[in-house]
């Protein structure tokens, strides 16, 4: 099947996730770097800092669970719309908190937001884009690398010279113009009749999944799919396959968190290192997502390198923490920069949540379930590493417990990288999907 060009019928649509992209992960990688300077006004206790890198992936499992069915009411575009109002209010007000706790609940509007939209995100793109699969996973994830890196970078350099304030609400801004082409895709969809819903047809089961990918049709003008369904959702509790892209998820996600938590903090005790150069070297941390997000989803989509990326990206993180665990000072950056590969995790992840389902409702219910479930499990581990250091007053214990998170994911990994999708896992052990 030829794919039309990525922009025709749908720039609005591309514009808009790209710039959702960016908002999702600066609104996470613009704290940390800050603390020491929110800490100069106001107390931040080790177990406040904990439940904000907690707050996260709590309110992404809580919405991951919500957002299926409140899309399933009002469609993916209006769900997407009103995510991104509530992560732009949070992020305008987190510059307005005056203690901890306003700051906590000013962090748990950001990321009702953030957790909405990354449930939809994917779907969005598959929606929108079933014949550009490849290209729009690999221009997604490294939108998100960017707005990673980039906010540790400068945070602690506006802050020193706007104040933490102006450092943290500046990234509401950027969630506010990621409003403006979802807006527009409204509006147009209401000026024009609304066409019939389209999904992949069924295909023979030795077809392999990227066929199937491709056999989508997305044609020019509105684009319409079938909301999630809760039957499906249900299903997937019963799928290996769907637990296994969980656990995938979730230890993508418990790496990136309870960086983005203590990582800094953890530099400045165990390599001595300023808190400007802890935020740099988040970002640098960060900065090794951008080639994952490059060439991950081309890897998964036309070479099926599931399995291999994943033990690579598994070996890199543990590599990483050894050296911080047994030679921080000698060369901080490197081993920042190999636990960094474990980003590979995240475009990955995203990949598989479209590949490993057949149709775009099917893709919003996975969607839902894998990071619901997956931040559930990372929602325990920022506030667990900040009471291990807190109890044990170093870094051996935290570090070795991200380590075994890492180990006992392997399993899942290799279950994740079956090339097959839910439906067929479901025919496989019950029948008929």
């Amino acid at each position: 099947m030829s794919s039309q060009p990525l922009w025709r019928g749908r720039a609005l649509a591309l514009i808009g996730i790209v710039l959702v992209a960016f908002s999702l992960r600066s609104a996470v990688a613009s704290l940390s770097p800050v603390i020491d300077h929110i800490a100069e006004d106001f107390p931040v206790s080790p177990v406040v800092v904990g439940l904000i890198g907690a707050a996260p992936p709590v309110c992404f499992a809580v919405f991951g669970l919500v957002t299926p069915l409140v899309e399933r009411r009002f469609g993916l575009e209006r769900v997407a719309v009103a995510a991104l109002a509530l992560m732009s209010l949070g992020l305008l007000l987190r510059g307005f908190a005056a203690d901890s706790t306003s700051l906590l609940a000013a962090t748990v509007v950001v990321f009702a937001g953030v957790g909405a939209g990354n449930v939809l995100l994917p779907p969005l793109v598959k929606k929108y884009f079933a014949d550009r699969l490849g290209v729009m996973m690999t221009l997604y994830s490294t939108t998100l690398s960017i707005s990673t890196f980039v906010p540790p970078l400068v945070a602690v350099p506006l802050a020193d010279s706007l104040g933490w304030r102006v450092s943290l609400g500046l990234w509401g801004l950027f969630s506010v113009l990621a409003l403006l082409p979802w807006i527009g895709v409204l509006i147009g969809d209401r000026r024009r009749p609304a066409a019939p819903a389209v999904a992949a047809p069924p295909l023979p089961d030795h077809e392999p999944v990227d066929e199937r990918l491709d056999a989508a049709v997305v044609g020019t003008g509105p684009i319409t799919t079938v909301p999630a369904n809760p039957r499906v959702f249900g299903r997937l509790w019963r799928l290996p396959l769907a637990w296994a892209l969980a656990l995938v998820f979730g230890t993508s996600s418990t790496v990136a968190y309870v960086a983005f938590a203590w990582l800094p903090t953890l530099l400045v005790d165990i390599a001595g290192v300023t808190p400007a150069s802890g935020g740099f070297l988040l970002s640098l941390f960060a900065l090794a997502g951008l080639p994952c997000g490059l060439l991950v989803p081309v890897l998964v989509v036309r070479f099926q390198a599931t399995r291999p990326l994943y033990l690579f990206a598994v070996a890199a993180g543990i590599a990483g923490l050894l050296g911080l665990l047994f030679a921080p000072t000698a060369a901080p950056a490197l081993w920042v920069l190999i636990y960094g590969l474990t980003a590979i995790l995240f475009p990955l992840s995203l990949v598989l949540l479209s590949v490993r389902a057949r149709t775009p409702e099917s893709a919003v219910a996975l969607s839902g379930f894998v990071q619901s479930i997956g931040y559930a499990i990372a929602a325990v581990f920022p506030l667990l590493i900040g009471l291990l250091h807190e109890t044990t007053g170093g870094w051996t214990v935290p570090i070795l417990v991200v380590i075994a998170v890492l180990v006992l994911s392997i399993p899942a990994g290799l279950v994740a990288g079956r090339r097959r999708t839910i439906e067929e896992d479901w025919e496989r052990r019950y029948g008929r999907w």
